[in-house]
């Protein structure tokens, strides 16, 4: 029987994508959607998208485009980097990359430009890194960047009362038009949580590996999850973004 696979934010600890993987005995019959935000954070970012180039032999990879992919594409394809992506997660990231022949950055390239804005499943689940604004949905968003970016569809669900229902003036549009959506982005370790959280129809599956927390993979249908140790104890000798 054949999962849909949901990745939360991984931020380049490779240790803990080869964890849940096994530990969700994920195999090729599986679907796997990858949230976004694949590097950054700890040291073994090319060894996280070198080992996602090479699940796409084997399974079926949705692949979505997070905020910090775009950005080291930006510092891959032209030199140009921010001070704020340097100090979140980027300095090690540029690190790494600098010891990596033109081949192998070249590959790298390719993979972060194939990258999807969002993943909308026949189910009418919506699956994006961040979120977006468009009142009429993702098809209809004008600015894109909001689909790595945004923070505002989670504020709105942490915010909602939970006493409004759908038919109410003052529920949000934007919820009513998906029957699931799944992101990353915002980590849910910000309201003192390390497991996937659901508010309204939104499934939070950043679980705060770029920190303190684990990396989650979760079955998208039944809702079951798995997930890594804490990403700082297979990383003892690094910081990370904390």
């Amino acid at each position: 029987m054949s999962r849909n696979l949901v990745i939360g934010d991984i931020h380049g600890s490779y240790k803990a994508l080869k964890q849940i993987l096994e530990r969700s005995a994920a195999t090729p019959n599986d679907r796997l959607i990858f949230l976004g935000d694949y590097v950054d954070g700890w040291g073994q970012s090319p060894e996280v998208i070198d080992h996602l180039i090479g699940l796409k032999s084997n399974f079926n990879c949705i692949f979505i485009r997070g905020n910090h992919d775009d950005l080291l594409l930006t510092w891959l394809k032209t030199g140009e980097y921010s001070e704020e992506w340097f100090n979140h997660g980027g300095r090690i990231t540029m690190e790494c990359y600098n010891t990596l022949d033109k081949d192998k950055i070249q590959l790298h390239i390719l993979f972060l430009e194939s990258l999807e804005d969002y993943y909308l499943d026949d189910s009418n689940r919506l699956f994006v890194h961040a979120g977006f604004t468009n009142l009429n949905g993702v098809k209809h968003e004008y600015f894109k960047r909001m689909f790595y970016w945004e923070r505002t569809l989670w504020e709105t669900a942490l915010a909602l009362d939970k006493n409004i229902g759908h038919e109410h003036p003052y529920y949000p549009k934007r919820f009513t038009l998906y029957k699931e959506i799944f992101i990353g982005h915002t980590p849910v370790t910000r309201i003192g949580k390390t497991v996937p959280v659901n508010m309204a129809n939104v499934w939070n599956v950043d679980t705060g590996a770029a920190f303190k927390g684990p990396l989650t993979i979760m079955d998208a249908d039944t809702k079951e999850y798995w997930q890594s140790d804490p990403v700082q104890e297979l990383y003892p000798e690094e910081k990370g973004r904390n």
